[in-house]
């Protein structure tokens, strides 16, 4: 039997009982022990969740007996319901902080930014050479003078050192990376144009050139080839080794026109000889460059002036669109800054310098 059931059975046996005031606060610490509170002396609660029961209690005898109907009728009776529930208590206190949880798992990488703009050009120089590629070492030759203290040309050729021609070496294709020639060599001196000027024109206007080789050729190119062609034979023409074929093709439309050699860049350069040597050429822009970059005039090399020197190497036209063959400018070397110019063939203001060169 429960406690629930024995309660009732106890109030209604002995409601009809009459108890002293210490009886009676025996009786109501039995039914708190037995699981009933006692909320501020008016209300009780009873353990059961789902009956409830009312006791009216006689406050001048303490007699307590079942209210009839949940009623009491006497005027000294107080009424007591239990199994109802108190007023809430107040809150308690903030229990403890708990522990940290643990990390959560990484988030899923973010989308790619946006690309920043361009930076800004640092203007700084041009790196060194690189060094030679891995090729075949050629055989080098044993016929410069160095600096010794004998004039025999009987020293392996590097650059700086005095060449078969009387001039300096200027580049040494020491992994035979070029089909013509190992060497590189400057001419002493500079060639001289007609009544020994020292400077003159890149070209005349003898009408030998362009696509028909019926233009002149201070306004046409000496090329008749057009497109990839051109391109191809341009490229070999401006580079190392490449000045003495373009030299001969300038000179071939200025013979066609019976013109004197003394009278233009090519012409000279073709018709320089010294120290028994005459298989000079006038250098292409490329050479030029080279030539800058190892010798320059610190070195020994004496460039009147420092100034522009021509090349056997023709420039584009700058914004112009012109057919392929409309070639009317001509390529510089500027010894003073080191820096490659461009000036109109025609152009009979300015007249520059030669320095011939030569392969061995």
């Amino acid at each position: 039997m429960g406690i629930w059931s024995r309660w009732v059975d106890f109030m209604k046996t002995f409601s009809s009982q009459s108890f002293s005031g210490k009886s009676a606060g025996v009786f109501i610490l039995l039914g708190v022990l037995a699981g009933i509170t006692i909320d501020n002396g008016f209300g009780v609660l009873a353990t059961s969740p789902t009956q409830s029961l009312t006791v009216c209690v006689d406050k001048k005898t303490n007699v307590l007996r079942l209210a009839k109907n949940g009623a009491c009728t006497s005027k000294t009776d107080m009424k007591l319901e239990l199994n109802q529930t108190g007023p809430a208590g107040a809150p308690g206190a903030p229990g403890a902080p708990g522990a940290p949880g643990a990390p959560g798992a990484p988030g899923a990488p973010g989308a790619p930014g946006t690309p920043g703009a361009p930076g800004a050009d640092g203007g700084g120089s041009d790196g060194a050479p690189g060094a030679p590629g891995a090729g075949i070492a050629i055989s080098q030759l044993s016929v410069c003078d160095g600096s010794d203290a004998n004039t025999v040309a009987d020293e392996l050729c590097k650059v700086g050192m005095t060449g078969p021609g009387g001039g300096l070496v200027f580049f040494v294709d020491y992994y035979d990376e070029y089909e013509t020639y190992n060497y590189l060599e400057v001419a002493p001196t500079d060639a001289v144009f007609a009544s020994s000027s020292a400077t003159g024109l890149w070209s005349t206007t003898t009408p030998k050139c362009g696509a028909l080789q019926d233009s002149s050729c201070q306004r046409y190119s000496i090329y008749t080839e057009t497109g990839t062609a051109l391109g191809t034979i341009k490229t070999a023409h401006n580079g190392l080794f490449g000045g003495k074929a373009a030299t001969a093709l300038i000179v071939a439309r200025h013979n066609a026109g019976s013109v004197a050699k003394d009278l233009y860049a090519a012409g000279v350069a073709d018709d320089y000889s010294i120290n028994g040597k005459s298989d000079w050429w006038l250098p292409s822009i490329r050479e030029l460059k080279k030539l800058y970059e190892n010798l320059s005039v610190g070195k020994g090399v004496y460039f009147p002036s420092t100034s522009n020197y021509w090349s056997s190497s023709e420039c584009a036209n700058g914004s112009y669109v012109r057919p392929p063959t409309y070639y009317s400018r001509a390529c510089l070397m500027d010894f003073y800054y080191g820096n490659t110019n461009s000036q109109d063939k025609s152009n009979t203001t300015n007249k520059w310098y030669v320095r011939p060169v030569r392969g061995f």
